[in-house]
């Protein structure tokens, strides 16, 4: 039999206690430390408006320092029979405190409560998505600097187009990451909201002080409303999984360019030969297998957003269990995302390019743009040397010239790898991560 917060006199079935638990006692593991950082927090605001006594609540945060502690060091479990996190803290609270341990949910809602594990756990995790997605960032600015002045094709339709440069190509990567981060920043200060206090979505008949929570834990401002509090149940997973995908739309595209590129047929690139893998019967096979997993984990990450949608679709104003599944698919997410982000700053550091492309014959005909604005330059109108290029190619006439000269902003000779990284570093700056961090610290002591 599950122990519930909630249970009276009706005892449900063992079919019925097993499909309403769900994933929870394995998906709350998740949120284990989210949960005892918020109930200290909201049992000092408790003390605060004379509903604990002092005594009561150095007890109570003593305790659940001892808890965080086994949480830091991976050893909490959710017993077998206990519903969630939450009735597991305050469970343990009960059993070493007697009474004074039922005290500690005055005031709140196991809805606002989860709410607010929600949000303290997602902020965490967005701040390590920002640092390994700034770290990726770096890998490819280094190597954007370090290539380029050499180069490659550039593709149209997939067929060969212009003169591109692996500057470019690196560095295309690294501002797309740049953008990206505005979603994530976006996304960091909409999770960044106190809805702890609106109980079961309609607040409370305690003089709950709010703000102090909201202080305590570092939050930017608090949901005000508390019906709204419970309504962003899903919408802020949503927005956060949209910042989630644009990231991972970045990361696959690199992965599929990287996989192209790397093959015979191409050979621009070469990966690390530890980043690849054999096949059981051609032994020259060395196969870009953590790219192509990448780049599925990513295309997975970036059905998130509608997944949470689909489950949240169409649901009116109040609590309602549906909200439940979404943790199933949100909270593995970071750490698929993290992995691949780790996985692909490994492999771009290591990647070695194909100084050599250009002597290849095939790519003479990239260059006819660059012959036709050469004619251009000496004063041929634009049409005529477009109409004379194209005939010498199609007469077998056409020589290339293999120099490029372009010098304008975020060409391949003014790349302004400055500038992307000014605008990176800007975006992360008014993230104002370390705010959270130092509150959550204070209040941990």
């Amino acid at each position: 039999m599950i122990n519930k917060l909630w249970q009276k006199n009706v005892t449900p079935t063992a079919e019925i206690e097993r499909f309403t638990v769900g994933r929870d006692r394995e998906l709350d593991l998740f949120l284990a430390e989210s949960d005892v950082i918020g109930s200290m927090a909201h049992i000092t605001m408790l003390e605060s408006i004379g509903l604990l006594a002092k005594d009561e609540l150095e007890t109570l945060l003593r305790e659940l320092r001892s808890i965080l502690g086994t949480i830091k060091a991976g050893e909490f479990v959710i017993e077998e029979g206990i519903e969630d996190v939450h009735s597991q803290v305050e469970l343990m609270l009960t059993r070493r405190l007697g009474d004074v341990g039922k005290k500690i949910h005055s005031g709140r809602s196991r809805n606002d409560q989860v709410l607010l594990d929600l949000k303290l756990w997602t902020r965490r995790q967005i701040r390590d998505i920002a640092d390994l997605t700034k770290a990726l960032f770096d890998e490819l600015q280094t190597q954007s600097e370090r290539y380029k002045d050499v180069l490659m094709p550039g593709y149209t339709h997939l067929q060969v187009a212009m003169p591109s440069s692996f500057g470019l190509w690196f560095g295309a990567y690294a501002e797309s990451l740049a953008d990206d981060m505005l979603f994530l920043q976006a996304a960091y200060r909409m999770a960044n909201r106190n809805p702890l206090g609106s109980a079961a979505g309609y607040g409370s008949s305690f003089p709950l002080d709010r703000e102090m929570t909201t202080r305590l834990l570092g939050f930017d401002s608090m949901n005000y409303n508390v019906v709204y509090a419970q309504m962003g149940r899903g919408k802020m997973e949503r927005n956060v999984a949209f910042a989630l995908a644009s990231i991972a739309g970045t990361v696959s595209k690199l992965a599929f360019d990287a996989c192209m590129f790397n093959s015979q047929n191409f050979a621009f690139v070469k990966l690390p030969d530890e980043c690849t893998t054999g096949s059981s019967i051609m032994p020259h096979k060395k196969n870009p297998d953590v790219f192509e997993l990448t780049r599925a984990k990513c295309n997975k990450i970036q059905a998130l957003p509608q997944q949470v949608m689909m489950i949240m679709n169409n649901l009116p104003s109040g609590y309602f269990r549906d909200l439940q599944i979404i943790k199933e698919v949100f909270l593995p997410a970071f750490g698929e995302l993290r992995d691949c982000l780790q996985m692909t700053a490994y492999i771009v550091s290591r990647m070695k390019v194909n100084e050599h492309i250009l002597d290849d014959p095939r790519y003479d005909l990239m260059f006819s743009v660059e012959e036709v604005n050469r004619l251009a330059a000496a004063g041929t109108p634009f049409r005529d040397a477009y109409r004379q290029v194209g005939l010498d190619i199609e007469a077998g006439r056409f020589t290339p010239h293999k120099e490029v000269h372009h010098t304008h902003a975020g060409s391949i000779g003014n790349l302004c790898t400055d500038r992307i990284r000014a605008l990176m570093e800007q975006t992360l700056a008014d993230c104002h991560f370390e705010r959270a961090e130092q509150a959550e610290a204070q209040l941990i002591g």
